[in-house]
């Protein structure tokens, strides 16, 4: 059996696609299914929640918001073997951020063995509209904006007349839901080369006011990195034997006591990221 394709989409979609098979004789060899949204919650998984808000444009038209779900920090099982302590369930329970008692009477507080949560990444999608306070509060602090410029800033008064966006509305949208990165996409062919104003000049418009903005292109990819704090164990003498003799139990120095230690701050989640090799690839 084949997959089913899910669509999201205002109210009157389902007619709509019903209308274009049946008069355009198209025979889709696929089920699909037609999912009418609100704004809310439109769909999620154990990875990931997708919202929808609402835009403005001269019919229906809906923003969708991508938020990964965070993820538990890394367990540094180098750190756990270095301080001794013995693989089994006890791990587990150093995963989940409980505290255990050693069989020496040493208590370990999981959360100082695991990396702070790995915030989940964000990005936002703006289908047809002219600038609006929905798509800023829509797209805050995501990793990623993409929206539309149909035109250039010369042309805003054409944007303002068919409710759709300039580059600098674009722009102004990034900046005002303070976003990492912009791609503009859905342009008017009017500003195909040759013109008097051309698709260079809608980038630059942008930039002036958004500098992390790019262009969107037939099969563009976009990689979005992840957010990895640094290992939380590595670095500190409260946990880590190498840096402190009292944390090995073979150590001469190692008194014999219960070691009690304070829960590590979490690091602050926009500063001293790690960006790794996984991405989230948007096409």
């Amino acid at each position: 059996m084949r997959r089913r394709s899910d669509i999201y989409g205002p109210e009157g979609l389902a007619p709509y696609l019903q209308a274009c098979t049946k008069y355009s004789y198209t025979r889709l060899n696929y089920p699909i299914k037609v999912h009418t949204v609100q704004p809310g919650i439109v769909y999620e998984d154990a990875e990931f929640i997708v919202t929808c808000g609402s835009l403005k444009h001269r019919v229906p038209a809906y923003g969708y918001r991508f938020t990964e779900k965070d993820r538990p920090g890394k367990f540094d099982l180098a750190q756990a073997q270095a301080l001794g302590i013995p693989s089994g369930p006890i791990y587990g329970k150093l995963k989940r951020g409980e505290t255990v008692t050693l069989e020496d009477g040493r208590k370990i507080n999981g959360t100082e063995l695991c990396a702070p949560p790995e915030l989940g990444r964000k990005v936002v999608y703006c289908t047809d509209t002219v600038y609006c306070d929905g798509a800023v509060e829509l797209a805050q602090e995501a990793d990623l904006l993409i929206h539309e410029a149909t035109f250039a800033h010369a042309d805003a008064q054409m944007a303002f007349d068919r409710l759709h966006s300039t580059s600098t509305m674009a722009a102004q949208v990034a900046q005002g839901a303070g976003v990492k990165e912009l791609i503009m996409t859905h342009f008017s062919p009017r500003y195909a080369p040759g013109n008097p104003i051309i698709l260079d000049d809608l980038l630059q418009e942008a930039r002036a006011i958004f500098p992390n903005t790019r262009l969107a292109y037939d099969f563009y990819t976009h990689a979005v990195p992840r957010r990895r704090e640094p290992d939380s164990a590595k670095n500190n003498p409260e946990l880590n034997p190498e840096l402190n003799p009292e944390l090995n139990p073979e150590s001469s120095q190692a008194p014999n006591k219960k070691i009690t230690r304070k829960r590590k701050p979490k690091l602050d989640s926009k500063s001293d990221l790690k960006l790794d090799k996984e991405e989230l690839n948007v096409t």
